[in-house]
């Protein structure tokens, strides 16, 4: 039945002209209007781009289509570099346009990687301080080079050896080796640009609501007019401070890859095995839906994960981490989080108890280890299957674990942590 029926639903998309290719010929009327500006292939690119939407829509799990807004589409790229945006004698050629590329030839990671063939170029857009910056992105074909330190001859960030364990959480990550057991804020540096943040967001509505006050009720809260779309009066002090806003959103993103980049380096020197928690981010993103009251009779916020989700970005770290060990030749294993259940168990009498998440230390034969090195430690040492703990290899790592904990708490104490760690 199930069979028949997404048969009958290829025959309706082929019928009414809903795939890939019939974007790419939908879209070459549009391109031939414009072929002074932009190319058939990046025209193509973009169509495969908006298809991509919809099967995310109709075969995954998209919920609706967001079409680019005026002025906010930030990159465009070509399908090959024999035709459209190319790179070429170090220099970018598009439509009878000859830009040269800033090159750093004393990067000698940027000049190895120029010797690699190319499979297409990618033009970025970025608004730094106050203006628009462009960057040429190439995307080359086989293996990255390796980076090496040219005062010592030494590889950089070397692979180490043994397994490695990790545990993430919306602000946390937990690691677990033979040589280090560390729990870290992800993007610490993040939180800085916040409170900025919010005094220009305060800023903003404030100028908003003296410039348009016809737009708003007595309460404060904004007419409805139908079907009608509100239209809004923007003074220059309000376009100024969204450029400020757009700034600093700027650097929030670029500090944030930058740690994440930097945290993934230094887990790929601690081992060449590695095993992750299967997280469903989007989940923890999404409000409650169940209204709740807690002990004292309050209604419970409904909110959930999604600010912090939104400035540290485990996903994106994830992501980060498993590119770089993709490039040599590693994969991070995703253990079954049901299965394992690495937060309830107790290796010493292959127990498992569920704890609230308010409690973040385990007692383990008298001893104090906190909850989150304690699943690392237990994500470390899963078995083949992925799907339970060998017990044996806990039992055999134990002590060398709680020694490296130890040393982590005394490094932890006096300094300023998140209360999700405990200390």
């Amino acid at each position: 039945m199930r069979k028949q029926a997404l048969k009958d639903l290829n025959l309706l998309y082929k019928e009414y002209g809903f795939s890939e290719y019939n974007f790419h010929a939908d879209v070459k009327e549009f391109q031939y209007h414009f072929k002074k500006n932009i190319d058939s292939f990046t025209a193509q690119k973009l169509a495969t781009n908006l298809w991509k939407s919809y099967e995310k829509l109709l075969f995954g799990n998209g919920n609706k289509i967001h079409y680019k807004k005026f002025d906010s589409m930030f990159s465009i790229e070509g399908k090959s570099n024999k035709t459209g945006i190319r790179f070429l004698d170090n220099n970018l050629i598009w439509l009878g346009l000859k830009v040269p590329v800033v090159i750093n030839k004393n990067n000698q990671y940027e000049v190895e990687s120029l010797k690699n063939p190319i499979s297409y170029c990618r033009i970025i857009r970025k608004f730094v301080r106050n203006k628009y910056k462009y960057y040429l992105q190439i995307i080359f074909k086989g293996v990255p080079p390796v980076k090496i330190n040219l005062n010592t001859g030494e590889i950089k960030n070397p692979i180490g050896e043994g397994r490695v364990g990790l545990d993430i959480g919306t602000q946390t990550l937990a690691i677990s080796s033979e040589k280090e057991v560390k729990i870290l804020e992800i993007a610490d540096k993040v939180n800085n640009i916040e409170h900025m943040k919010k005094k220009i967001l305060r800023k903003l509505d404030r100028s908003r609501r003296a410039t348009n006050k016809d737009n708003f009720n007595l309460n404060g809260t904004i007419k409805k007019q139908g079907n009608k779309r509100v239209l809004w009066i923007k003074s220059n002090r309000y376009i100024g401070l969204q450029k400020k806003l757009k700034e600093l959103y700027r650097k929030q993103a670029d500090v944030r890859k930058y740690q994440h980049e930097k945290l993934a380096n230094e887990i790929i020197s601690l081992g060449d095995d590695f095993f992750v928690e299967k997280m469903s981010f989007s989940g923890l993103q999404r409000r409650a839906k169940r209204t709740e009251v807690n002990e004292q009779g309050k209604f419970k916020r409904k909110k959930r994960f999604g600010k912090s989700l939104g400035n540290k970005a485990p996903s994106m770290f994830l992501n980060i981490l498993e590119r770089k060990l993709l490039s040599r030749s590693l994969i991070l294993k995703k253990i079954d989080t049901w299965s394992v259940k690495a937060s309830q168990y107790n290796h010493i009498d292959d127990s498992y108890k569920k704890k609230k998440l308010s409690a973040r230390w385990n007692i383990i034969e008298g001893e104090r280890v906190q909850r989150d090195m304690y699943s690392a430690f237990l994500i470390m040492n899963v078995n083949e299957d992925l799907k339970s703990i060998d017990k044996n290899k806990c039992e055999e790592t134990y002590k060398n674990f709680l020694k490296l904990h130890n040393e982590e708490i005394k490094r932890l104490i006096g300094n300023k942590n998140l209360s999700s760690i405990g200390i």
